[in-house]
């Protein structure tokens, strides 16, 4: 990292954290292993996957450490700094991981099923941790680019179940077992190296929006090499020479965006620049931010409020129903008749339709904000939309559909993990953001819940009874199970264009306060 220390190196620092931070979405790539060690049916296996999903959805504590140590609102004299959140999310995933990997190797007696939950639970609550003091210090350092920003670190944190898979390929490649101690070991030794540098500035640049574009291309052709080389990988087996050259040409791209930090801090040259300009726009951000801040609402203020709950539900159908797919996506594969590596390459392409969702939903909607005046609930609308189509597909069993499903579902189902943020920071403000907007995500294990346990497990189990094996196999298994799905998604359409009614007069004002701060 750059010797100065400023909003552009915390950003870096920030990517580089999150593309080590979504080993939550690589599940469906050890779920076997842990499956068959611990002699787990799918609803047992499902139940454990619900905690994961509750752990890393359930980030109240996170948003409060981060309000108490390091948000804006909080008096210098107490104030640490994002770094403390960071560490102890890192602490917890190593936990979770290590005793999970001792579990499964056998190092330590089989324990009993709520106790893998707890294991599981704390893996992923620290992941919350990770996230929430990355996103919040970004929006907090780019508040008139909020969604793109949001964007960006919720679109690396995407990418990075398939960043971490191409690291374990080039590290191990020896099945799923050590994949878990290497999720336990590279996040901890990832942030314990980069966390210092993850800080706060509320300044006001010129070309913010340029240099964050060149982030956003440089996520882009990431995205789009992980792309390749997962299918390259499906056609041909590469020998060691070329994993060696296809991991040292991600490093590369990976360590790219610090050549964006270096542009944008010569940029900012208050002697040759025209300083006069710059010091107005910040002066008149900070009067801005002043004036916001007198609308910013706690978290007991947000819950009263008929938009926190619209959230709410909107996530809990589109995550709920996106969690429970990627959980559940290997079993969908096997009874479909989908070889092993078939269904290891949806995992892996993922994280890729994840990235797409989530960086294009906050750079879109940002440019129909600012230019069109768009509310930005209507993305939310249109994305559960095209979510339920997505179910429906997979739903149908058709020769390739669960291809196609699994793109829209995970484009549409990422979009939600950017757009949600975005609008609670725009409602409620970011005083308290970290910990109403991870409170928001708590509807996402819910709704996970009562789908994967509740619907695809119980489901699943009953077509295998019936048909006297331990494995269901054919359309019939998860059939009804996407169409519930769908049904939920459409009824979170409905809430989303009440959403989108409700707050077309706010946006309105948003954009102007907005314009008033770029002038």
């Amino acid at each position: 990292m750059p010797a100065v220390l400023n909003k552009w190196t915390s950003t870096i620092a920030s990517i580089w954290i999150q593309t080590t931070s979504g080993s939550l979405y690589t599940f469906s790539f050890y779920s076997p292993s842990l499956k068959s060690s611990q002699h787990y049916d799918q609803s047992t296996l499902d139940t454990v996957s619900v905690f994961k999903d509750f752990g890393a959805n359930s980030g109240v504590l996170s948003g409060l450490l981060y309000t108490a140590v390091a948000s804006p609102s909080t008096p210098i004299s107490f104030r640490g700094g994002p770094w403390m959140v960071l560490l102890v999310g890192a602490v917890q995933c190593f936990l979770g991981y290590f005793f999970m990997w001792l579990s499964v190797t056998g190092k330590i007696h089989r324990p009993p099923v709520p106790v893998m939950c707890v294991f599981m639970l704390l893996a992923a609550h620290g992941v919350t941790f990770l996230n929430t003091a990355n996103v919040v210090t970004a929006v907090i350092n780019f508040p008139n680019h909020s969604g793109t920003i949001v964007g960006i670190m919720k679109g690396f944190l995407g990418l990075s179940g398939a960043i971490l898979l191409q690291v374990y390929l080039m590290i191990f490649n020896a099945g799923p077992t050590p994949y878990i101690l290497m999720l336990a070991l590279l996040p901890l030794l990832n942030t314990l190296l980069f966390m210092f540098s993850v800080r706060a500035f509320q300044t006001n640049e010129v070309d913010e929006k340029r240099h964050l574009n060149g982030l956003s291309l440089i996520s882009v052709t990431i995205a789009a090499y992980l792309f390749s080389i997962i299918i390259v990988e499906q056609l041909v087996t590469l020998s060691l020479p070329a994993r060696i050259t296809v991991f040292c040409i991600l490093v590369m791209l990976l360590a790219s965006p610090l050549f964006v930090a270096i542009r944008a801090h010569s940029a900012v040259n208050f002697a040759d620049t025209d300083s006069h300009q710059l010091l107005h726009n910040v002066s008149n951000n900070q009067d801005i931010l002043e004036e916001e801040k007198e609308d910013d609402k706690n978290l007991v203020q947000a819950i009263c409020t008929v938009n926190f709950w619209c959230l709410f539900l909107t996530t809990a159908a589109g995550m709920g129903t996106g969690l429970a797919t990627v959980n559940n996506l290997a079993q969908v594969g096997e009874s479909l008749g989908y070889a092993s590596y078939e269904t290891s390459t949806l995992v892996s392409l993922w994280s890729i339709w994840n990235f797409v969702g989530r960086f294009g939903a906050g750079y879109i909607s940002d440019h129909f904000l600012y230019t069109k005046k768009w509310a930005r609930p209507v993305f939310i609308a249109i994305t559960l939309a095209l979510l339920s189509i997505g179910h429906c597909v997979i739903a149908s069993g058709m020769p390739g559909a669960l291809y196609v499903g699994s793109i829209l579902v995970g484009v549409f189902y990422g979009s939600q993990w950017s757009l949600m943020p975005t609008i609670a920071s725009e409602i409620f403000g970011v005083s308290h953001f970290g910990t109403i907007f991870n409170t928001i995500t708590i509807a996402g294990p819910i709704g996970s819940y009562i789908i994967s346990v509740r619907v695809i497990g119980y489901l699943y189990d009953r077509e295998a009874a019936q048909g006297g094996a331990e494995h269901c196999i054919g359309t019939h298994c998860f059939r009804l199970s996407f169409l519930i799905m769908a049904f939920t998604t459409f009824l979170g359409f409905i809430v989303a264009m009440g959403l989108f009614l409700r707050t077309q007069r706010f946006y309105k004002q948003y954009v102007l306060r907005g314009e008033r701060g770029c002038n």
